[in-house]
């Protein structure tokens, strides 16, 4: 058996062509967080991120600002308070 192959592999996941999409994932602006956090330490550190919603991109402190919880004990508390003020859906691109 040999490592060495002339062929390159294909990628595992084909990439579309289309225009990007403005901000980050909530997922990825959770997981730069450690747990738990209180609400102004999350706009402290990452409030100025912009986040991806069904509604087009928003900034995590405008989020913040409308979710009533003030202390997230778990990660879990964090997402499901977010998403329960940005909502769950495709994510629009710039061209929709």
């Amino acid at each position: 058996m040999s490592d060495d192959t002339d062929e390159e592999e294909a990628p595992a996941v084909e990439l579309g062509d289309g225009e990007p999409v403005e901000g980050a994932p909530l997922a990825r602006i959770a997981s730069r967080l450690t747990w738990p956090q209180e609400a102004s330490r999350v706009r402290e550190k990452e409030g100025d991120a912009t986040i991806r919603t069904p509604d087009g991109p928003r900034s995590l402190e405008s989020i913040l600002d409308a979710v009533d919880e003030t202390y997230f004990d778990t990660r879990q508390t964090f997402l499901s308070a977010v998403r329960s003020e940005i909502g769950t859906g495709p994510i629009p691109t710039a061209e929709e």
